[in-house]
């Protein structure tokens, strides 16, 4: 279906997610930092990016809003899988760029739900 890149430093999260996402048919670029992820998505042009906002080095923030100010990714959607669950952070993260916001743990249903919405 789509090729979709998945910045999250959680080896476990990392793991859940791909699966949950190859189940529905998906090709999933998974790493483990933003600097690599804003690599890849420069280069490789995928149809999604799943951005973790807790990461090391650049934060997810940091790298969504770089995502949203360069011309040869805005267009790309972000959705923000996070922790960081309050208001204000997905206010924050809304701001940055990204195109919706889910807090982790999701519900596999409401995460590949509203995945399938950004790459219909």
């Amino acid at each position: 279906m789509a090729r979709i890149l998945l910045i999250e430093d959680s080896p476990t999260d990392r793991a859940v997610f791909t699966q949950w996402l190859q189940k529905a048919g998906h090709e999933v670029v998974a790493v483990d930092n933003a600097e690599d992820g804003l690599e890849i998505a420069r280069t490789g042009a995928p149809a999604l990016i799943l951005m973790d906002v807790v990461l090391p080095g650049m934060s997810g923030f940091q790298a969504t809003r770089a995502l949203s100010r360069d011309a040869s990714t805005r267009a790309i959607p972000v959705l923000i899988v996070s922790t960081k669950g309050m208001e204000t952070d997905k206010a924050w993260g809304l701001r940055q760029g990204a195109t919706d916001y889910v807090v982790k743990p999701p519900r596999e249903d409401e995460l590949m739900a509203r995945i399938h919405a950004l790459v219909a």
